[in-house]
């Protein structure tokens, strides 16, 4: 059976290898290299990923998908929020980013509660618009752990595992993080919808 194809909204490499992994019956296609993505000046996940996918699919005319996604800190009000991929400057480094958040967190005191968020926005071929929204919550760790993942992820445990596995994100595998991730709650919900022939599935 061919798989429908749909343009991934993003030029993160990471989100790329995770969204491919979530939605293993989607022929992704990446981001055309010649276009240029608009500001993400929304007030929401959901408005950001809408900025991406409507700018996509009006350059392009094809089914897209678009992800904006972050983590918000309890103690700190939740930031950094829609500002996740840039809370320490634009362009700055994941490792950048995360040392400011800890340091921020230390010093509003004890709370370290924290919560990952996913929209993710579908906009199919007709221009019909959908977006799925998840959460993960957890807490932030006072030091990095683990190799993998990408951008908060060496400092979050998520509660999902239970309260006797200290493991960040980064400490996880791959399919254990997809399991019980923001981005792979919200893949799921969109894979479902797609199945259930354009109705959102219970």
């Amino acid at each position: 059976m061919t798989k429908p194809v749909f343009t991934l909204a993003t030029g993160n490499r990471h989100k790329v290898v995770e969204m491919v992994e979530l939605l293993p019956d989607l022929d992704l296609q990446p981001l055309p290299a010649e276009l240029e993505m608009p500001p993400e000046d929304g007030d929401s996940f959901e408005a950001n990923a809408l900025i991406k996918a409507r700018a996509v699919h009006a350059a392009t005319g094809e089914a897209v998908v678009a992800d904006d996604s972050g983590i918000e800190a309890e103690d700190l009000g939740g930031a950094p929020g829609i500002l996740s991929a840039r809370y320490a400057g634009i362009g700055v480094s994941d490792e950048v980013n995360l040392s400011k958040l800890l340091r921020e967190v230390d010093a509003a005191g004890g709370n370290r509660r924290a919560a990952y968020l996913c929209a993710l926005a579908l906009i199919d071929a007709d221009g019909t618009e959908h977006v799925f929204e998840a959460r993960c919550e957890g807490r932030l760790l006072g030091e990095r752990r683990g190799e993998g993942g990408f951008g908060y992820d060496p400092a979050f445990v998520p509660d999902d595992t239970g309260p006797a596995d200290e493991r960040t994100y980064s400490e996880l595998s791959a399919a254990e993080k997809n399991a019980i991730s923001h981005r792979g709650r919200a893949a799921r919900m969109l894979a479902r919808h797609l199945g259930a022939g354009g109705r959102e599935a219970p």
